[in-house]
């Protein structure tokens, strides 16, 4: 049996969900991982081979073949083909695939998902990660953690809520009550009842650290899955859905649990797939737009959305400024701000920020933390390595787009003027000449700017925003969150009482909060098996990707009674 070969990681990650401590059963960086050259040349050759080929996938209805990946570092298509698939076909597929998935024990259907994820490390994870890199345009190194192993404990993580969920429901029971002088005796029997097909959306900048969760989830409670890519990063999740078919089908399962459907940026799909009427669960992580009509349109479906934000900062007091401004700005730089956790929104007192040497006015800190960021990005190599490249190229016209605005602010006479701190250029990436890049924009605005501020600028934008005082900075800035969505939330004070009052707030606005954490570990970096990711409590999404709630409502429980046999001797 399956779950027998995986049981001790199973036991072991079960164990560090509830006690929320640090464990992985997967080493962290890419040169920890056993015969760690070897299996990155192989994983480099799987990836280059498959460049300018048709991707095989045997799964059924195919119709055409579409492909339209290009690097964001070489700025070459991929060239690689992959198979369209008639969407009613996969419906139908996975409908008539579910009976024999969803008969089969939870630890026989989490076994067989363990070995899945086995496989895509053992066999596929540098695949995987050089398949993000070239078309999310992650580094190397952040598309091994964050987009493999990372996502492949997220993946785990989600097997054991689903175990937990289905565990709680007890399959028999006897019930005895009396009835005036008759004493009724039934036998009770308890099953766990997939909803149905579910269709899980991959976002195009992180790919696998959404879906695989998702996924995953659904299949363990007994539910088929359709798999709907980003057409710019279809790769990642082709060879994912490869493999599930693999493993399913070597189990003895039927491979049609799992396909893709596939689409093109001019004729997407999104809304069909969603309003399709054999849809029972949607996996939606993307932009607010498509998010909130998912969330408005899915129904009788239900969704589990992650969206986008404006992550804030508040920045009160401290007692290091220069480790939290040195901190900030690597959490500014890390990977374009292309994450659903990075900040964007910095709440300051007009005044300053408190330090044990004396406050700190407000322009100064805005421009120390400009210089802190100007000097991660302003070397080509150390630039690689924390921004990275740009995913898209409107990211760039966005950018180009809100420094004009800046400019035109800036020259309207105001008591409160906009200041451009950083305006964004291209670097040249040291590997990579042709690579899709940008250094950051940064602008100096107040609370009448919010026009500016007042939405996710998606990429490496971020404002200081000068209030009226601390109180005005946490008011705005969680006002923001509840208004406007947020994920993550930061916290520089020294004054317990504020913290206390923060934490208060942000807790009410939904966002999850970091005080006074500076060091060599991203802000934002989110541990599997102990942070939660969203809350579901504001506009960046629905759901949160770490607790039972993301699992239990994928299956329901049905029953039957009748009453207790009786022998006769």
């Amino acid at each position: 049996m399956m779950f027998d070969k995986h049981r001790a990681i199973f036991e072991r990650a079960q164990t560090a969900c509830r006690e929320r401590h640090c464990w992985s059963p997967f080493p962290d960086m890419p040169g920890k991982y056993p015969d760690a050259e070897a299996a990155q040349a192989k994983g480099l050759a799987a990836f280059k081979g498959q460049l300018g080929k048709r991707f095989v996938l045997d799964q059924p209805g195919h119709v055409s073949d579409v492909g339209e990946e290009v690097s964001p570092y070489t700025q070459d298509p991929l060239g690689i083909s992959y198979p369209q698939s008639d969407i009613d076909t996969l419906f139908n597929a996975a409908e008539n695939a579910m009976p024999t998935w969803a008969e089969a024990t939870p630890e026989t259907r989490i076994g067989v998902l363990m070995e899945v994820l086995d496989v895509l490390y053992r066999d596929h994870l540098f695949e995987v990660a050089h398949a993000v890199m070239h078309t999310a345009g992650q580094s190397f190194n952040m598309a091994y953690a964050g987009s493999g192993v990372n996502a492949l404990d997220r993946g785990i993580e989600a097997l054991v809520y689903a175990k937990q969920a289905m565990d709680a429901v007890a399959p028999t029971a006897q019930w005895e009550r009396r009835f005036g002088s008759a004493k009724i005796a039934l036998e009770k029997t308890y099953r766990v009842i997939p909803r149905g097909v579910a269709v899980c959306f991959s976002c195009a900048s992180f790919p696998t650290w959404n879906a695989w969760p998702s996924m995953l989830a659904s299949l363990a409670t007994g539910n088929p899955v359709i798999v709907k890519p980003h057409p710019v990063t279809v790769l990642p999740m082709a060879i994912s859905v490869r493999v599930f078919r693999q493993v399913l089908a070597r189990a003895g399962f039927d491979a049609n649990l799992v396909t893709m459907a596939l689409d093109s940026t001019l004729e997407p799909i999104g809304k069909l797939l969603v309003k399709h009427p054999k849809t029972a669960i949607v996996d939606f992580t993307g932009s607010t737009r498509f998010g909130q009509w998912v969330e408005q349109n899915a129904y009788p479906a239900l969704s589990f959305t992650e969206t986008a934000g404006c992550n804030t900062v508040v920045l009160e007091s401290c007692d290091d400024l220069d480790a939290v401004l040195r901190s900030l700005a690597t959490t500014l730089c890390m990977f374009s701000a292309q994450m659903c956790t990075s900040p964007q929104n910095i709440y300051i007192a007009r005044r300053g920020v408190q330090t044990p040497q004396g406050l700190v006015p407000f322009s100064d800190v805005a421009r120390q933390l400009a210089n802190a960021v100007a000097a991660l990005t302003s070397e080509p190599k150390k630039a690689a390595m924390i921004l990275a490249t740009i995913q898209s190229p409107q990211t760039l016209e966005l950018l180009a787009n809100m420094a004009l605005l800046a400019h035109e602010y800036k020259g309207v006479e105001t008591k409160n003027a906009v200041d451009i701190l950083l305006t964004p250029a291209a670097y040249r990436h040291p590997d990579y000449p042709n690579a899709r890049t940008s250094t950051p924009l940064m602008l100096k605005v107040s609370t009448e700017h919010r026009s500016l501020y007042g939405e996710e600028r998606f990429g490496p934008i971020s404002f200081v925003i000068a209030c009226d005082d601390a109180q005005d900075a946490l008011r705005q800035a969680t006002q923001d969150v509840k208004e406007l969505g947020g994920l993550t939330a930061f916290l520089y004070s020294l004054d317990e009482a504020f913290i206390s009052q923060a934490e208060t707030a942000y807790a009410k606005a939904g966002a999850q909060l970091t005080i006074n954490l500076t060091g060599p570990m991203p802000l934002n970096f989110a541990a599997a098996y102990s942070d939660y990711h969203v809350t579901g409590l504001n506009p960046a999404g629905n759901a949160s990707l770490t607790h039972l709630a993301f699992v239990a409502s994928r299956f329901c429980i049905s029953q039957s009674r009748r009453p207790v046999k009786t022998i006769t001797i």
